[in-house]
């Protein structure tokens, strides 16, 4: 399995010959080494609809008849936008043939902004905990601080957690080094901070906050080491 880091909340999956892209948001992100244009995905998951999240989803799905897999409402929306979608929820999993998928709960809002101003709700946000090859990785999408990220780790040792450090829409770096104690994971990678202004973040500060994990500061198009 091949995880690597792409800038704000993307991560690339390579397993079992499935490309995976978890929160695509290409297009206007200032931090990514990837170009749409370049980008072959047989599956998209996405935690919540934000569009700095839902990013460049459907004309990615389209151009490569990729699978998305996103939790109900949002699946539905991008269904009617002619994507190929498998609808979830959370603490439902399944699995699939590049592995298995279960949506966690999350604090945080879902809704995706069209070009007209119209705010589209689309259901409940999530954290995805992905499984192949014996390796868990958990994306936190966008949250706040919650007690049962304890109870998450209890019940699915954590590989790889992908945390939002950004502060002002998610965890700071102070919460999110307090997550990582309740998540016990071996390896922590922080997301989610320096693309905006709101969210400018030191990731060294992060790291020297956390204890029990190993911290990994990727820059776009590094891969997590493991």
């Amino acid at each position: 399995m091949k995880v690597s880091y792409h800038g704000h909340s993307i991560i690339k999956i390579v397993t079992n010959g499935t490309t995976i892209l978890i929160d695509p948001f290409i297009n206007g992100n200032g931090l990514t080494d990837l170009k749409v244009e370049n980008e072959n995905p047989d599956v998209i998951l996405l935690t919540h609809g934000h569009n700095d999240h839902v990013g460049d989803t459907v004309e990615l799905a389209k151009k490569n008849n990729a699978l998305v897999v996103a939790p109900n409402e949002l699946a539905d929306y991008l269904g009617w936008q002619g994507c190929n979608v498998h609808n979830m929820h959370i603490g439902g999993a399944h699995e699939f043939e590049f592995g298995k998928v279960k949506f966690t709960q999350a604090f945080h809002g879902s809704s995706y902004v069209t070009e007209n101003k119209e705010i589209i709700y689309t259901g409940m946000p999530s954290g995805i905990l992905f499984t192949a090859e014996g390796k868990t990785i958990y994306h936190a999408g966008d949250t706040a601080l919650f007690g049962d990220m304890e109870l998450i780790g209890k019940r699915h040792p954590i590989d790889v957690a992908f945390l939002p450090i950004g502060d002002n829409f998610t965890m700071g770096p102070e919460d999110a080094a307090f997550a990582v104690s309740l998540l016990k994971p071996k390896i922590v990678v922080p997301i989610h901070y320096n693309t905006f202004p709101p969210i400018t973040q030191n990731p060294d500060e992060f790291a020297k906050l956390v204890e029990g994990a190993e911290v990994q500061i990727l820059q776009s198009g590094e891969f997590v080491e493991f």
